[in-house]
């Protein structure tokens, strides 16, 4: 396949901008074609931290990856919305997005190629097909998938652009100070576990999450969350970090008995029955909002709190 344009703005390097605002391949997979020579710059290959300028040409040469290499798989899905071009899935939890180490199958990416027949746009790896965002395995709620290449360079646009609107519901230990707040810290591996994110200034990027308190106890708190930037682990690493680790997360602190230090030791009893209740981060997407790729009408969908979530709300506010 070859694919060509030329800059409009530029200053940014090309595996990036390829990458995130134009090719839509991993960055990665960009880094390899340009190696390979497939990338040419007005004419002539470049290195992968060639910076691009307004007017420059650029032409890729490359093979489409094709949904093929991941084997459909019948497995139910709470289909929200479909058409030709795209599709809208209410994830439920323990489900991984696309085939990944360790997770080779009843993934969404399986369930939706034997659902769409093999219809999912080609990713940007041979087992992303269809994929525009990810969730992460044990959060549940809405996502999007989409069908036709166009669609797939459309949306994954408005998401680097962040123009989707991503809210969450989040259930977090403790009262936190504000009604209303922003965090915005850099999201990078953790230095030593390197399965974990942190926020840290070392090999990070940038990451704004902003959240709304809705309920509030001295034990656990409700909180709206909105996704500026869609960055791994971002909502949890980020409450995480402000000290209200999200009810339940076995990874930042939501299942770690230290923090009744913090919400107090009279809370005990409690604090260990909404464990029972929920084995997972109590983290829902529960409303997605973006423009459709061919009619622009702007479009909105919610998807109802899970049970889990729903039965540690009642033990809050009981």
């Amino acid at each position: 396949m070859r694919w060509e344009r030329e800059v409009k703005g530029g200053n940014k390097r090309i595996d990036l901008y390829l990458s995130k605002g134009g090719l839509h391949l991993s960055r990665n997979r960009v880094k390899r074609l340009i190696k390979e020579g497939k990338v040419l710059v007005n004419g002539h290959p470049v290195k992968p931290n060639y910076v691009v300028k307004d007017g420059d040409k650029i032409v890729v040469e490359y093979e489409p990856f094709v949904p093929a290499d991941v084997e459909p798989e019948n497995i139910p899905l709470d289909i929200v919305y479909e058409d030709r071009y795209l599709v809208v899935v209410n994830k439920p939890t323990g489900m991984v997005v696309h085939p990944a180490k360790g997770h080779l199958s009843g993934t969404l990416v399986n369930a939706l190629l034997y659902h769409t027949g093999k219809k999912l746009a080609p990713g940007t790896e041979p087992t992303r097909p269809g994929v525009v965002h990810r969730l992460d395995k044990d959060t549940t709620g809405l996502i999007l998938f989409a069908k036709e290449p166009s669609a797939h360079t459309y949306l994954s646009g408005e998401i680097y652009h962040r123009r989707v609107k991503r809210v969450y519901l989040a259930i977090v230990w403790g009262r936190p100070p504000l009604d209303e707040g922003t965090v915005n810290a850099p999201i990078g591996r953790h230095l030593i576990f390197r399965e974990k994110m942190a926020v840290t200034p070392f090999g990070s990027r940038s990451a704004v999450t902003h959240f709304r308190v809705l309920y509030s106890t001295k034990l656990a708190s409700i909180l709206k969350v909105t996704l500026e930037t869609g960055r791994t682990h971002q909502i949890r690493v980020h409450l995480s970090h402000l000290g209200y680790p999200i009810v339940g997360d076995p990874d930042y602190g939501g299942r770690d008995g230290s923090i009744l230090q913090k919400i107090g030791v009279e809370y005990r009893e409690k604090f260990y029955n909404i464990l029972h209740m929920i084995e997972r981060q109590a983290l829902h997407a529960m409303m997605l909002g973006f423009r459709h790729p061919v009619t622009g009408e702007w479009m909105n969908f919610y998807a109802p709190v899970p049970e889990d979530m729903r039965n540690v709300i009642r033990e809050i506010i009981r």
